[in-house]
């Protein structure tokens, strides 16, 4: 009998061993933030879809909204990036993305069918950009900055029917996180600073260019957002967000800025897969923005 309790005893303390590492062990969806940089040699790829439909708009200057025919909007934004420094301080990447839109008022799903008429539909690849990501300062290993160019590769096309920005995107992101409450809560920063470069909308040839794919161009957009997580789980973590972001006009003549809120949640399928989904609602905006919602879903891989 005594041996018998020991050896119950010895397992059990085995176990609370076990349980103790396993809790004090951060999953990847707890310590890979957008701030926490690979180390040399690994990988982190991430496919990104986003949905977004509306079915009203503000008017010209003003923050009034009114009815439209419902537009629609798909995004896949595929992300590869990979550690390059021994100090895991630097990565480098590439990211591209793949646009379809209708128009008309067709179901919000009938975007997956990639239609491309250039009258009420269009779809492709869209942009392509070069990327770099870096922790500059070795005492703060929670803030970081990420540095891309997104250059458009789409056909420009004199049609109705919008695709994307036909700018030259320079775009800066700046990271920091913050754990608190014993590890259960997390809240994470962001500000952006992205350079449109381009020829002025008023300057399209109307015969040759899409003159709507130029509204941006010549400007500074500036959003900012904060996401606030809580993890019921090493593997799981909840979150709401708000995002303020402005488009700063910088000789096109052209200006916006809006209100998104939202809410989402990731878990960590394997030890190298996660999965995200999310839900945004433009609550307000302002000249010609959108005030519709983004459904949104991605898979990352740590490798």
């Amino acid at each position: 009998m005594k041996k018998i309790s020991l050896a119950i005893l010895a397992m059990m303390v085995t176990f609370l061993g076990f349980s103790q590492e396993e809790v004090q062990k951060k999953s990847n969806v707890q310590e890979f933030t957008p701030s926490k940089l690979l180390s040399k040699g690994q990988w982190d790829i991430k496919f990104f879809n986003s949905l977004y439909t509306q079915t009203k708009q503000t008017g010209a200057g003003t923050g009034e909204s009114f009815d439209i025919e419902r537009q629609n909007f798909f995004t896949n934004t595929t992300e590869i990036y990979t550690g390059v420094s021994n100090n895991s301080r630097i990565n480098v990447g590439l990211v591209f993305q793949i646009r379809a839109n209708n128009y008309g008022g067709q179901n919000a799903l009938s975007v997956f069918d990639f239609e491309n008429n250039g009258v009420d539909s269009r779809s492709g690849l869209t942009t392509i950009a070069p990327s770099i990501r870096v922790q500059p300062f070795a005492s703060v290993p929670n803030f970081s900055f990420t540095s891309s160019l997104y250059l458009p590769v789409f056909k420009d096309e004199a049609v109705p029917a919008y695709l994307d920005k036909r700018s030259t995107f320079w775009e800066t992101k700046f990271f920091y996180d913050k754990t608190f409450g014993g590890g259960n809560w997390q809240i994470f920063t962001e500000a952006d600073f992205g350079f449109n470069f381009g020829e002025n909308q008023s300057d399209a040839d109307v015969l040759t260019e899409n003159s709507s794919e130029r509204f941006a161009n010549n400007s500074l957009f500036l959003p900012l957002s904060a996401f606030l997580s809580y993890f019921p789980s090493s593997k799981s973590t909840l979150f709401v967000n708000a995002q303020q972001a402005f488009l700063i006009d910088l000789g096109n003549n052209f200006e916006q800025n809006y209100t998104q809120l939202g809410f989402g949640g990731k878990y960590q399928l394997t030890n190298a897969l996660n999965i995200e989904a999310s839900y945004g609602k433009f609550v307000r905006g302002n000249n010609f923005q959108g005030l519709g919602e983004t459904f949104s879903i991605g898979l990352r891989a740590l490798l």
